[in-house]
Order: structure tokens, then C-alpha cells, then sequence
């Protein structure tokens, strides 16, 4: 993994590509206050790491280990604080700062990691797109889950069996998404596309695992 960003999604535009003049859907996160917290080094603590904090919080809101740390890295406490794994010649050096929007430059390929909106429990044709049973008269089985046993071997449900439960709420990854813009000004960088969550969530945008950064 490579050294990412943490951000806001501030929710969905679209653009015009200046050479065709075709409309492209954009999510655009705002990245303003990503800051270096620590620096794990394989010397140190046995791995190549970097953690960064995001917004800041309320020393009274955090748990006693986690204000510890804080006071121990002599940062004010943050929203969020995700550490990225990086190798070790791309180490930062201690003190340095975050780059914020300039890590991803325009035409570069992110993941965007989120929280999906959640939905509350969902019955099955809406969770898994069942088909659903017929709707005349006469049928006692209209939207509902149908059978999920297994007679009489084994006599059991099987593990993984499609049923009605809690819909959305999930850790999501939406790979190889491009950065369409970056506006250093603004400290926010355009995304094609959606990504997961609610307008106001956080999401962390990292180099894409699948293609390289710059195709």
C-alpha cells in the first residue's frame, strides 16, 4: 500500500471535458487538513508505516488510550486517524508535512474507501434482487424468502443462505476510479464517479491496487 489521503465527501457535480464536451459525473472530497502523526519505522517498530489525522475532535469524546496517544505524538486529537502502510524509502521525514490534494495528480487512478448509507433491514427482494413469487390471488408467498431448508440431509440451513437482514452500513471499496480534477485552492480533489456514503462522510482515497497511477 501507498501513502493516501482522508477526506470528506462533499457530494456529486458533473463537468464538461473541454476537448469532446462530454459530461462527466464527478464526487468531489474535500482533503483540507490532513497532517503527519507518526512515522513507524522497520527499526522501530518492526514495520514501514505512516498515520494521518484528519479534522480534529474533543479530548472529552475519546477513549483514555486513544487521548494517550495523542498526547504522546504531542498533536492536538483528530476526527479520524488511519494509518497506510508504505514502503520504507517512502518514508516521510519526521516533521514534514502532509501534501494534501497534491499526493494525486490529474489522470491518476484511486480507490475510494467508505461507509455505505445504511438501509435498515431489508427483506430479500430488495437486499439480493430476488425475483419475488407471483402477485395473483390465491399466492401466500409474494415477496417473501421461500424455502431455505435442506430436507431431511442435512437437515440444516446452509451458511451463506440469502435472507432479510441489515441492508448497507458496510466498509466499500470502489477501485479505479480517476481523478478528473484538483483543485489545490479549494483543497479538493474530483473523483469520476460515486463513491460510498452520505454527503458529509468520510472516505480514504489511496493509488489504485489494480492499475498503475498514471494509465
Amino acid at each position: 500500500m501507498s501513502l493516501g489521503l482522508i477526506g470528506k465527501k462533499v457530494g456529486m457535480t458533473r463537468i464538461f471535458n473541454k476537448e469532446t464536451g462530454a459530461m462527466v459525473p464527478v464526487t468531489v472530497i474535500d482533503v483540507t487538513g490532513n497532517t503527519f502523526a507518526q512515522v513507524k519505522t522497520p527499526e522501530k517498530d518492526g514495520y514501514s508505516a505512516v498515520q494521518v489525522a484528519y479534522g480534529s475532535k474533543k479530548e472529552s469524546r475519546l477513549s483514555r488510550p486513544v487521548a494517550g496517544h495523542y498526547k504522546k505524538l504531542g498533536i492536538e486529537p483528530a476526527e479520524v486517524l488511519r494509518e497506510f502502510r508504505v514502503d520504507a524509502a517512502e518514508l516521510p521525514q519526521e516533521g514534514s508535512s502532509h501534501p494534501g490534494c497534491e499526493l494525486f495528480a490529474e489522470g491518476a487512478w484511486v480507490d475510494v474507501v467508505g461507509t455505505s448509507k445504511g438501509k435498515g433491514f431489508q427483506g430479500v427482494m430488495r437486499r439480493h434482487n430476488f425475483h419475488g413469487s407471483p402477485m395473483t390471488h390465491g399466492s401466500m408467498m409474494h415477496r417473501r424468502t421461500g424455502g431455505v431448508g435442506a430436507c431431511a440431509t442435512p437437515s440444516r440451513v446452509w451458511k451463506g443462505q440469502k435472507m432479510p437482514g441489515r441492508m448497507g452500513n458496510g466498509r466499500k471499496t470502489v477501485q479505479n476510479l480517476k481523478v478528473v480534477q484538483v483543485r489545490k485552492e479549494d483543497q479538493v480533489i474530483l473523483v469520476s464517479g460515486p463513491v460510498p456514503g452520505a454527503k458529509g462522510s468520510v472516505v480514504i482515497i489511496r493509488p489504485a491496487k489494480k492499475k498503475s497511477a498514471n494509465k
